[in-house]
């Protein structure tokens, strides 16, 4: 790697301990009162074990032991560990969203690494945002770092039928509104759905995230992939701790490991993989903070490149993560897909994403598809603009119906989630198959931009057999949501975007191939329109909402507070110790 070892002397942690000064004697005292003497921890890196764990947390049930093997491997390597509890954001539990939180964990991440003694960092993460706030925290302080991912739970099972996380909920939930499935078989799946402690095993955003990590070159290779219930799992867990003691003497930070084509190869993967489509989202917040922007231009391009080769539900047909694990992995997956990555970029454990993935075979060509036979021939999402949506709209055309891709329909807009709830349920609501649904004030100043995105379909529908529909919003969907649901409308209705001035009985264009969203109305309509507009109060009035809806950017541009982006201001200096 051609870059000189650290010395003791010039780890981070020696500006604590070191001195012989007042000081440093009471740094020294306390930990010594922790019931540690000098032998354990002076001279050795110190290693920040950043944990997510808690009990309310159902992905990270398994952190409370995984922690204490992420530390056998710190103390193997000659490390002293020191856990540093974070947010949990459990992706189920915490409203109105977790993503009001994201930015929350980044802050949190980067003051913890910033303002304790420690060298460099294993980061516990998976549930939706705790990959990314975790990861952008991090490359803020610049320690070097490496993330350890959760991994997905094992298959859910329903009276011998496989269930997906969340996919299967939808579709069967559905199935129960249209009066096809009673409640004893609802209350059977509820139990049935998630078996083991892990993320969704389906192609959700936790299991895009942990593959995007790996790609980009911050967890071990094949880390990601791993299921939470195998005992490779705890093997990984201590070597991630051994590793990040050797990536302090190593300096191996972010600042050296990232560079653009890292966050390339993680496009390339997530639409291979048949990502989620927060992903977007997430990158590009990744991205601005490591100084190596990627903007929506570069997913859709990627789009057009990469096809979706892994057979993972709800993009492809019948498979879950378990499966995809058993057929090798995202090793293999990125094996497969070799042409279009940048190989010779560099990962945590000091070899290029090339070297790691030689060798990395594919043990089921279903599963793991070759190029040449895809699950879909381009890659999983799309960027969609328009005098609708002039910054970008999302949409996941792999879990589309085809007849969706090109079409004009009426709009049904509702301003609010409760009068589209209730309005989904009313036998007489004046809606077709042939509609789009329009939900605003769902973005992240309106709602702090909560999974509203998949909106439901009318009951009315459901009875008559329709399972899919154009649906727009300036919300984000689940990772495991499907259908024609376009996304991210940016700019948002609460500011002013043109998703504020759209009518109902307007006609909407949606052209997936050409890429392209407009709604009918004339610019001299919409201009009175716009002059009429009043724009909302303010969601929140104190607080950390308050704070949010003061400095969250749109969602093209990844929903970061701009004050924590790395152009905004100077560098953060080292913490003053006297």
């Amino acid at each position: 790697m051609n870059h000189p070892r650290k010395t003791a002397a010039e780890l981070r942690s020696a500006r604590w301990f070191a001195p012989d000064d007042l000081r440093s004697f009471g740094h020294r005292s306390r930990v010594m009162q922790m019931g540690y003497s000098p032998a354990d921890y002076l001279g050795k890196p110190v290693i920040a074990v950043v944990n997510t764990w808690s009990d309310a947390n159902q992905c990270h049930t398994h952190f409370k032991q995984r922690v204490e093997d992420v530390k056998r491997g710190v103390l193997q390597a000659g490390g002293f560990p020191l856990e540093l509890p974070a947010i949990s954001l459990s992706e189920s539990m915490v409203k109105p969203t977790t993503m009001l939180y994201r930015n929350f964990l980044a802050m949190e991440t980067e003051e913890l690494l910033r303002s304790h003694p420690v060298d460099g960092a294993v980061l516990m993460g998976g549930c939706d945002k705790t990959t990314p706030g975790l990861l952008m925290g991090a490359f803020s302080a610049g320690l070097p770092c490496i993330f350890l991912p959760a991994g997905p739970m094992l298959r859910g099972n329903w009276r011998g039928h496989q269930l997906g996380s969340g996919s299967d909920a939808w579709k069967y939930w559905d199935e129960r509104r249209a009066g096809r499935i009673g409640a004893d078989a609802w209350h059977e799946m509820e139990a049935g759905i998630a078996r083991s402690h892990g993320t969704c095993m389906t192609m959700g955003t936790a299991a895009t995230m942990m593959g995007i990590a790996e790609a980009i070159g911050l967890t071990l290779p094949g880390a990601s992939s791993l299921p939470a219930a195998d005992a490779g799992h705890v093997r990984m867990s201590a070597e991630c701790g051994r590793r990040a003691v050797e990536m302090v003497w190593e300096d191996l930070t972010p600042a050296r490991l990232l560079r653009r084509d890292s966050f390339a190869n993680g496009i390339a993967c997530a639409m291979a993989m048949g990502c989620s489509t927060n992903a977007i989202i997430h990158l590009v917040a990744m991205s601005r903070r490591a100084g190596h922007a990627v903007t929506l231009d570069d997913f859709d391009a990627a789009s057009r490149r990469v096809p979706v080769i892994a057979n993972i539900r709800p993009s492809g047909e019948r498979y879950l993560m378990e499966d995809f694990f058993y057929a090798g992995g995202l090793r293999a997956l990125l094996a497969q897909m070799r042409a279009h990555l940048a190989t010779e970029a560099l990962t945590v454990n000091g070899r290029t994403l090339g070297e790691n993935i030689d060798g990395a075979e594919v043990y089921d060509a279903d599963v793991i598809r070759p190029l040449s036979k895809p699950i879909y021939a381009e890659g999983a999402l799309a960027v969609l603009r328009g005098n609708l949506a002039p910054d970008g709209v999302i949409i996941k055309p792999s879990a589309v119906a085809p007849h969706l891709l090109q079409h004009t329909g009426r709009a049904l807009v509702f301003d609010d989630y409760p009068s589209l709830k209730a309005a989904s349920e009313d036998p007489e609501l004046d809606v077709t198959a042939a509609d789009v649904l329009v939900l605003r004030n769902a973005g992240p100043q309106g709602a702090g931009m909560p999974e509203w995105g998949m909106l439901p379909i009318p009951a009315k529908l459901l009875k008559q057999g329709v399972r899919d529909m154009l649906r727009l919003s300036d919300a984000r969907m689940s990772g495991t949501s499907y259908g024609g649901c376009l996304l991210h409308c940016s700019p948002e209705a609460f500011i002013g975007g043109p998703l504020a001035l759209v009518r109902t009985g307007d006609r909407i264009t949606v052209d997936v191939p050409a890429r392209r969203i407009h709604l009918e109305v004339s610019d001299d309509e919409l201009a009175r329109r716009r002059a009429a507009w009043q724009p909302p109060a303010p969601r929140y009035q104190r607080g950390y909402g308050w704070m949010f809806g003061r400095h969250i950017r749109q969602a093209h541009e990844g929903c970061d507070f701009d004050f924590l982006e790395t152009t905004f201001g100077a560098p953060v200096p080292e913490p003053d110790i006297y």
